[in-house]
């Protein structure tokens, strides 16, 4: 008999997450049972550190990981890939012999989101607002897509500053600006993206105003708890291109998948699946 894969998320406001499902779902595909628990450090009453220390040690494949923790647990993880160790973020983490590694499925998962809405299109001018975890992977993927121009938007300027830092390293011809008000930044922008938690159940709201969206060819929004957010409702509205979060969730899950098991994914099959009422 088959050893039940056990799987797991490790983040804040998670509760509407499907990563359980896509996960379980890519284990029926392989004939595999696979549990994935949803692990928020205050419901367990320990903090990140204590949670992810006791995860490693209690029979776990592999954890995903997600906000408010991608950068703090580059701290506890070895991280192989010279890219992801200048991303600075992580979000699936496996558990082998020698300890804990750590990976990056967000910067690979937006650049198939990307591709699979705009295919080879260039990105063009593009507004990123927020320079957190999600933000960093998304910025280093915008630098696979080809981008040249990047605004990088954050109320945490030095933050900003950083990431702007670390992507000229990669591409000492990329164009950088910072700032912290978003609206101002976005004003003639290509691509909007928001990286900010702003949208997601519990944190509404949208990171731009309509009126900042005149003018601009495409959206991407992180958050896809909800799909269709406000800022994804407006830019539509636009009639901007709108690339969904739930790409980005789907992507970065395929690939989180293979990492943990090294077993196949059909992805078009789990995207049929995941519209399927449980």
């Amino acid at each position: 008999m088959q050893q039940t894969i056990r799987l797991g998320l490790i983040g804040d406001n998670i509760a509407a997450s499907q990563s359980p499902r896509l996960h379980r779902l890519a284990g029926l595909q392989n004939g595999r049972s696979v549990t994935y628990d949803r692990l928020v450090p205050l419901e367990h009453g320990k903090d990140f550190d204590a949670l992810f220390s006791h995860v490693a040690t209690s029979g776990y494949r592999g954890v995903n990981v997600t906000y408010p923790y991608k950068e703090r647990v580059v701290r506890k993880v070895r991280i192989d890939d010279p890219l992801v160790r200048a991303i600075g973020a992580v979000n699936t983490v496996t558990f082998d012999e020698d300890g804990p590694r750590g990976y990056n499925t967000d910067h690979s998962g937006f650049v198939a989101a990307y591709r699979h809405i705009r295919s080879n299109e260039a990105t063009g001018t593009v507004c990123l607002i927020g320079a957190g975890g999600v933000g960093k992977a998304v910025a280093f993927g915008l630098l696979a897509l080809g981008a040249t121009d990047i605004r990088i938007v954050d109320r945490d300027l030095p933050r900003a500053q950083a990431l702007a830092t670390a992507l000229r390293a990669l591409s000492p011809r990329l164009k950088t600006e910072v700032g912290a008000d978003a609206a101002d930044w976005a004003r003639g922008a290509t691509g909007l993206i928001n990286c900010t938690p702003i949208g997601m159940v519990g944190h509404g709201g949208t990171p731009l105003p309509l009126s900042t969206m005149a003018g601009s060819e495409w959206v991407f929004d992180a958050v896809y708890t909800p799909v269709d957010t406000p800022f994804l409702q407006d830019a539509a509205a636009e009639g901007l291109t709108v690339i969904s979060g739930y790409e980005l969730f789907i992507g970065q899950g395929a690939d989180a998948w293979t990492i943990f098991t090294g077993l196949p994914l059909d992805q078009d099959r789990l995207r049929a699946d995941l519209l399927q009422p449980e």
